[in-house]
């Protein structure tokens, strides 16, 4: 059994959006190593039943296992939403997802208690986040709202085009008349769209990021069951991908998400988990 502190974070997602987890986790601990398994021959997971996607989350938790992780966090908000508390009784191991953190940054941010929240189509359907964010404070009016399209625009390389500024113009468009003083950006993709949903929304509108959000909730976990890696053995940060399809495409995209080179993307037959 490798050194508690040495051993790496397990981080899974549906596909590629857990990156921008992925991501902040490398920007915020550096010297934590980190395994990312994500599930690109199942993906999406928003159209799926709760127990589908419960089942396919404990056979990546088995895996993940298997590379001797000492914390697990969900980098997908359906997944996040709908299995977490079933594996968190199941398994003996920390898990963490990236609804609460999300959800919580957003209540400290605003000021007049209208919060917006973007996500995909089974994120808004399943009402997640305005559930979590009443639990945390009653008098807070969410407002959201579906933005399919934002997936596809990231994963096909459109991130810069002048056709995405024009579909977030068409969703946020009703959202921007609104007075929202907060937004969540509700699903792993959408960080790689910040600026330009930034822009689009103005400067009286904090943007929220899951993703950071969980990177810093992950930190305090770590810490304060002295779990932090602190970086005395010397090694330099060590980070491994795993995929269940489609190896190449995933590698192609990571590299234009993580800050460093993907040199090796690992194919899983996660049934077998």
């Amino acid at each position: 059994m490798m050194n508690k502190k040495t051993a790496p974070v397990g981080v899974f997602d549906s596909g590629v959006g857990g990156l921008t987890v992925a991501r902040e986790i490398s920007r915020q601990l550096p010297d934590e190593n980190i395994v990312y398994f994500g599930d690109t021959a199942r993906v999406p997971y928003g159209s799926k039943s709760q127990n589908t996607i419960i089942r396919f989350s404990e056979q990546i938790i088995r895996f993940l296992k298997t590379k001797e992780v000492k914390v697990i966090v969900i980098a997908c908000n359906t997944a996040s939403a709908l299995a977490l508390d079933a594996v968190k009784d199941e398994f003996d191991i920390p898990i963490l997802g990236v609804v609460i953190p999300g959800a919580r940054a957003a209540v400290e941010a605003t000021k007049n208690r209208k919060v917006g929240v973007v996500g995909t189509e089974a994120t808004v359907q399943s009402g997640m986040y305005t559930k979590v964010i009443q639990g945390m404070n009653p008098e807070i009016t969410v407002i959201e709202k579906a933005c399919p399209l934002f997936v596809p625009l990231v994963e096909e390389g459109f991130k810069e085009h002048q056709v995405t500024e024009e579909v977030i113009e068409y969703y946020l468009e009703s959202m921007r008349s609104t007075d929202i003083d907060a937004m969540i950006l509700g699903c792993t993709h959408y960080p790689l769209l910040r600026s330009k949903i930034r822009a689009y929304m103005g400067d009286k509108i904090q943007i929220v990021n899951p993703a950071y959000e969980t990177a810093m909730d992950l930190k305090c976990l770590l810490e304060e069951n002295d779990m932090a890696n602190d970086g005395t053995e010397g090694q330099h940060s060590n980070y491994s991908f795993y995929v269940s399809d489609a190896a190449e495409k995933f590698r192609k995209f990571a590299n234009t998400v993580m800050p460093f080179d993907v040199p090796i993307t690992n194919v899983v037959n996660i049934e077998g988990y």
